[in-house]
């Protein structure tokens, strides 16, 4: 791309669909994640950067905070709905929705934090073959 060309926006759809797939944002052909809670360097296809500067994924945990809360908020509804509101069941099924939901939730959080920035500002690519 020269100096004064400015690349195409990506589909924002498509590049979020790619990260809940946890797919590479930028080509959709590699995984993010080489093995369980360990994320590439780059992607082997496209070279595109998933491993950026300290604190980049401040944001990813930042996501994966909020989901977790949403899905505890959503258990808790259920269980009002179940038990009609005074169940001894509520505060044992909160606490591991707490506790099992983020860890669940880690892999797609990285990968749509890292398709969020695909589209505002395009991943790098790195020089490492």
């Amino acid at each position: 791309m020269n100096k004064g060309e400015k690349a195409a926006r990506p589909d924002p759809l498509k590049t979020l669909a790619r990260g809940l797939r946890l797919r590479c944002p930028v080509c959709g052909e590699s995984n993010v994640f080489r093995a369980p809670f360990q994320v590439r360097h780059h992607c082997p296809v496209c070279r595109a950067l998933f491993q950026r500067e300290a604190g980049f994924f401040v944001g990813a945990i930042m996501l994966n905070v909020i989901a977790t809360e949403g899905a505890v908020m959503i258990a808790f509804g259920v269980c009002l709905l179940a038990t009609g509101g005074g169940g001894s069941l509520t505060l044992p099924v909160l606490f591991a929705v707490a506790l099992l939901f983020p860890v669940l939730f880690y892999h797609h959080a990285w990968s749509l934090w890292l398709a969020g920035d695909h589209v505002v500002e395009r991943l790098p690519k790195t020089d490492l073959g």
